[in-house]
C-alpha cells in the first residue's frame, strides 16, 4: 500500500529536522555547561582546601613541618564519598607529608606563584582532578617554597553535572514539547487557505469553466491565477470546439441532405437515365461527404494535444515523388500540369511520411480546385523545404492567414471544405516546420506558393541513402 505524501507531514518534517540538529548543539552545550559549572564549584573547594594546607605549614626542627587541620579535608568529602589525597612536597621534591604520592606542577619556577593550577590526572586506575599550589613560608627568617598538591575522585563533579544537566534537559523537554504542539497548530492554521481551496475545486460543477474567486494568501493566489488562466484557456478551447462542431456538422449537413433529396426525387421517376443521373450525382456527393469526413477526423486529431507522434529521419524526394505520381492521372484529367522539382541528393527531416503526403495531397487538391493550370512540387535544400507552387488566382496577402481556419474559403466553392490549410498548419506544427505562404508572382498577386520549412535533422553517424 503506498502511503500518499502530505504537505502538512512535509512541512513539518523540514521544520523539525532542522530543530532537532539545533536541540542536539543545544544539549551538547548544555552538557558542557552544566560539566563547566560543576567543575568550577569543586575546584573552588580544591583551592580553599590546599589554602587551608599551606597556612598550616611551618618550619620546625630544621625542616617543613605540617599539623594538618580535619576541616582542610573534610571540605572536599561530600555525600557521593569522594577519595581525597593531598601532599605536600619541598623544594627538592621530597614529600613532607601526605597520603599519596601526586605528581606536582611541572611549570618553570617563574611561572610559580600562591596560585592553584588545575588539571586532571590518572592514578591506581582512578580519575582525578588535582590542584598544585606553589607556596612559600610566612616566617620572615625561612623562605623556603613547598607545594600542597590536593586531589579527590569525580564522583561528586559527575553527580552535580547530571543533575544540572536534568535540570537543562527537563526545561529543554518542556520547551520543545509547547513548540511541537505550537508549530502543529500554525502549520494547520496556515494550510488552512489550501483546504478553502481544495475544497471549492471539489464542490464546482464539472461543466463549469468559470474562474475561481476566493481570497487567498500570495502564495496560493498565484496558484488560483494559475488555475484560472488554465480555465481560461480550456473555455477558448471548449469555444473553439463548439465552433468547430457546428461548422463540421453544417458542411456534413448540406451533403447528406442533398443526398436524401436526391434519392427521394428519383424515387418518383420511373425513366432509367433519370435515375442513372441521379446516382451520379449522389456518387459525387458521397465522395465529397467521405473527403470531408476524413479530412475532420484528420483534423481533430491533429488538434489533439496528446497526440505526439515519434518523427523518424524522412527523405522530402521521396515524399514528394510519391505524391506526384499518385496525383499525376487525376491531374491529367482535370488538364493540369503536375510537375516535380526535387533535389540531386537526399533532403532528410524528421517528420512522419504518411502526415507529409496528406500536406500535398491537400496542397495539390487546393490548387486544382481553385483553377490553378499548372502546378510544381518541389524540394529545396538549406535549409530543407518542401514545397507547391501553383499558378491559379492566389490568395490575397490579408486573405492568408484567415485561410488557415477550418472551413475558410476564399472564394465560393461547392466542392470546397475549407480544411485543406488548416490540416496543413497543422501538419507542420506537428513537425516543428514553419509554413509560409506567398504570391508566385508578387507584382500581379496571382498564384500560390505553400512552403514549409523544416529545422535541420540530427546528424546521423550511418550513411544514408535515398
Amino acid at each position: 500500500m503506498t502511503i500518499r505524501d502530505s504537505l502538512h507531514r512535509r512541512l513539518l518534517t523540514w521544520i523539525l529536522v532542522p530543530m532537532l540538529a539545533v536541540g542536539s548543539l543545544v544539549l551538547w552545550q548544555a552538557w558542557t555547561d552544566a560539566r563547566r559549572t560543576a567543575d568550577t564549584a569543586f575546584d573552588r573547594l580544591l583551592e580553599a582546601a590546599s589554602l587551608a594546607i599551606s597556612e598550616q605549614v611551618q618550619w620546625q626542627d630544621g625542616q617543613l613541618w605540617l599539623d594538618l587541620p580535619p576541616a582542610a579535608l573534610e571540605m572536599l568529602a561530600t555525600q557521593n564519598d569522594e577519595r581525597v589525597f593531598y601532599a605536600v612536597v619541598d623544594v627538592q621534591g621530597h614529600q613532607v607529608t601526605g597520603n599519596a604520592s601526586l605528581p606536582g606542577d611541572p611549570r618553570p619556577d617563574q611561572q610559580g606563584g600562591d596560585t592553584l593550577w588545575y588539571r586532571d590526572i590518572q592514578l591506581q586506575g582512578m580519575s582525578l582532578r588535582q590542584g598544585v599550589r606553589r607556596s612559600r613560608l610566612e616566617d620572615w627568617r625561612f623562605r623556603d617554597v613547598f607545594e600542597v598538591r590536593v586531589a579527590h575522585t569525580r564522583e561528586g563533579r559527575d553527580a552535580l553535572s547530571w543533575a544540572l544537566f536534568r535540570q537543562s534537559l527537563a526545561y529543554l523537554l518542556a520547551l520543545a514539547v509547547l513548540t511541537l504542539a505550537a508549530l502543529i497548530i500554525a502549520i494547520r492554521f496556515a494550510l488552512a487557505p489550501l483546504t478553502r481551496l481544495r475544497r471549492q475545486i471539489r464542490a464546482r460543477d464539472p461543466r463549469t469553466l468559470q474562474p475561481l474567486e476566493l481570497p487567498l494568501p500570495r502564495e496560493l493566489a498565484e496558484l488560483r491565477d494559475t488555475l484560472n488562466e488554465l480555465l481560461a484557456r480550456m473555455r477558448r478551447v471548449k469555444a473553439n470546439q463548439e465552433r468547430f462542431i457546428g461548422d463540421a456538422s453544417h458542411q456534413l449537413r448540406t451533403p447528406l441532405s442533398g443526398l436524401s433529396a436526391r434519392a427521394e426525387l428519383a424515387l418518383r421517376q420511373n425513366n432509367p437515365e433519370l435515375w442513372r443521373e441521379a446516382l451520379e450525382t449522389m456518387q459525387a456527393t458521397s465522395t465529397r461527404a467521405s473527403r470531408l469526413a476524413i479530412q475532420l477526423l484528420s483534423l481533430t486529431r491533429l488538434d489533439n494535444p496528446e497526440y505526439q507522434p515519434e518523427l523518424v529521419r524522412t527523405d522530402l524526394n521521396v515524399i514528394a515523388r510519391e505524391a506526384v505520381r499518385e496525383h499525376w492521372q487525376r491531374c491529367q484529367r482535370q488538364a493540369v500540369d503536375l510537375g516535380l522539382e526535387a533535389s540531386d541528393h537526399a533532403v532528410w527531416v524528421m517528420g512522419l511520411d504518411w502526415q507529409l503526403a496528406e500536406a500535398l495531397a491537400n496542397l495539390i487538391d487546393n490548387a486544382c480546385r481553385y483553377g490553378a493550370r499548372q502546378v510544381t512540387v518541389k524540394v529545396t535544400t538549406e535549409p530543407p523545404c518542401l514545397a507547391v507552387e501553383d499558378d491559379g488566382p492566389g490568395i490575397p496577402a490579408e486573405h492568408r492567414l484567415l485561410s488557415l481556419r477550418p472551413f475558410h474559403r476564399g472564394q465560393q466553392d461547392d466542392d470546397g471544405s475549407g480544411l485543406g490549410l488548416a490540416i496543413v498548419d497543422g501538419i507542420a506544427r506537428t513537425h516543428g516546420a514553419r509554413l509560409s505562404l506567398a504570391a508566385t508572382i508578387p507584382s500581379s498577386q496571382r498564384g500560390l506558393i505553400v512552403s514549409l520549412t523544416f529545422p535541420e535533422p540530427p546528424p546521423c553517424n550511418t550513411a544514408e541513402n535515398p
